[in-house]
């Protein structure tokens, strides 16, 4: 994969380049100390992956993504833990690394950004897209693909994916939890997990911090908890 690393500290970037160089299947094209110069790069060139900063002067790398119009696979490397749940809602961002960065945790990463199939442009858009009654469109392959609502049991994002598994079959789109979120009935899904969505009405059993549905066990976050415990009709 051709990369590009954008930081504004320079050991940072040392640092990064010298993980890169231990993994034959990156390739460093140009380092970058602020977004502006990157931005200048990217609209010349095409690159698969960037390493980017989060707290950059001027210019965050939240602000840098949103000038992209088809951005590459990014993984976001910070010193910083706290933006980890605002990074996945963007869906070029393929992982987050705290820095100081393990080799362990940097091969980690590359394997994921490896094993998401990159989105040809001209079905960059192609996503969910809309729901009627009980029925959800989605686009896959430059086909409308009609999905009946009450048959999915459960929504996983995955990278730049969402997966949508229902009773028959599966389906693997491009989009986030969130835009689906806004398609689906609130009466029977509700989103327990920054990374899962599920029908409420296929669970089939609740134990500790997790739920059964079908053969899938999801976890539930301490913060869904409580809406999931209040959707329930208990006895």
């Amino acid at each position: 994969m051709n990369c590009i690393i954008i930081d504004d500290e320079a050991t940072a970037r040392a640092i990064i380049s010298q993980l890169c160089s231990n993994n034959s299947s990156l390739t460093i094209l140009e380092e970058f100390p602020n977004a502006i110069e990157a931005i200048k790069y990217l609209n010349q060139n095409k690159v698969d992956l960037i390493f980017l900063d989060i707290h950059m002067p001027d210019f965050t790398g939240f602000d840098f993504i949103q000038t992209l119009k088809n951005p590459p696979k990014i993984i976001l490397t910070t010193s910083d833990p706290k933006f980890a749940i605002e990074a996945f809602e963007y869906d070029c961002i393929v992982d987050y690394l705290v820095k100081p960065i393990t080799l362990p945790r940097f091969e980690k990463a590359i394997k994921k950004a490896e094993s998401i199939p990159s989105i040809p442009k001209n079905i960059m858009d192609g996503k969910v897209e809309t729901s009627s009654g009980n029925d959800l469109y989605v686009n896959i392959d430059r086909r409308l693909i009609k999905i009946d609502i009450p048959s999915i049991y459960l929504v996983e994002a995955k990278g730049d994916y969402i997966q949508v598994k229902t009773e028959e079959k599966n389906y693997t789109v491009h989009s986030t939890l969130k835009k689906i979120e806004e398609k689906l009935p609130n009466n029977l899904f509700l989103k327990i997990h920054r990374s899962y969505i599920i029908n409420v009405q296929k669970i089939i059993d609740i134990e500790d911090n997790s739920v059964l549905i079908k053969k899938d066990v999801i976890p539930v976050s301490r913060s869904n908890r409580p809406e999931l415990m209040k959707r329930l009709n208990l006895l």
